[in-house]
């Protein structure tokens, strides 16, 4: 058991979750709203030895300096790398401080948004349809960009309605092979594909100038990632063109100034966060904690 748990963030926890963290530490302090900076960080971490935060916090070596007490980080949010994340992974790890993030407990949500985005597109639902009358997703060319969870799980999702799937990963999914998912370069991808689902890590660029031309035109682009994918000069270049590109988060687009673009359509919302998504990151958040303190019993 822990002698102090701080959750130095709102963390979405259910109630139920929230109340159940009391079994993990003698004291536990939930903030409800984002601190400012390093300063207001420190100051509601002080002596705790065991912290839980979202995405929403950076958790740099700054602070765990000023904050020697602490042996373990609950990331309530996506830890794929150290790279991506939000907290000094190889700090921490340098100084033996455990650090565990969850996985696959928004992707549902995001699934159904680019399912709904794309038939809306297609059939011209509140919207001119795409290719000038209604059609349907049977018979698309689907490319995934990273076939991960997420990029797995819409690759699925088109093939159930009849698309033709080819996929771009840094490696060949022996699985992917199984299912009758074509591995291909990125350059080809890009190329033969009609629309093409982003499905990367936090802070991967893949798309660049020479791979927005490959891209080429009439083409839908699609990011499920929380960053953007690409270099914002040529994706405005690609933009001129009869091209369309949806995101679900400001975040995933790169920031406000493309809001009003009209070829962009972006919900503002994080569709990964739903009432289930809710309910499956709080069940993973405890069992992180139960696995740390059975560890130090």
């Amino acid at each position: 058991m822990f002698k102090k748990l701080v959750a130095i963030e709102p963390v979405s926890l259910i109630p139920s979750a929230e109340q159940e963290l009391h079994a993990f530490a003698e004291e536990v302090i939930l903030y409800n709203d984002i601190p400012a900076g390093n300063d207001e960080i420190v100051a509601r971490i002080g002596d705790a030895d065991a912290i839980l935060l979202s995405y929403t916090s950076q958790l740099g070596r700054e602070v765990m300096l000023r904050c020697p007490n602490i042996k373990y980080i609950g990331m309530c949010c996506s830890l794929y790398s150290p790279e991506s994340a939000n907290v000094d992974i190889r700090y921490a790890n340098e100084h033996g401080i455990t650090v565990t993030g969850i996985r696959d407990y928004g992707d549902e949500g995001v699934i159904e948004y680019v399912v709904s985005e794309l038939v809306r597109c297609f059939h011209g639902f509140g919207q001119d349809p795409w290719d000038g009358m209604p059609r349907e997703i049977t018979g698309l060319k689907a490319g995934i960009i990273g076939l991960g969870k997420s990029g797995g799980m819409i690759a699925d999702a088109m093939r159930f309605f009849g698309a033709e799937i080819s996929y771009f990963a840094r490696s060949e999914k022996t699985w992917a092979q199984e299912k009758g998912y074509r591995f291909l370069p990125l350059s080809e991808l890009l190329n033969n594909n009609e629309v093409l689902f982003c499905c990367l890590n936090k802070n991967t660029v893949l798309l660049h100038e020479a791979e927005f031309e490959r891209l080429g035109n009439k083409k839908i682009l699609f990011n499920t990632g929380l960053s953007p994918a690409w270099e914002e000069a040529p994706l405005l270049k690609w933009l001129e063109g009869d091209n369309l590109l949806f995101c679900d988060t400001v975040g995933a687009l790169g920031g406000t100034h493309l809001l009003n673009h009209p070829h962009v359509r972006c919900m503002q919302v994080s569709t990964g966060r739903t009432r289930q998504a809710f309910d499956r990151l709080s069940e993973k958040v405890l069992e992180n904690l139960r696995k740390e303190t059975e560890q130090q019993a």
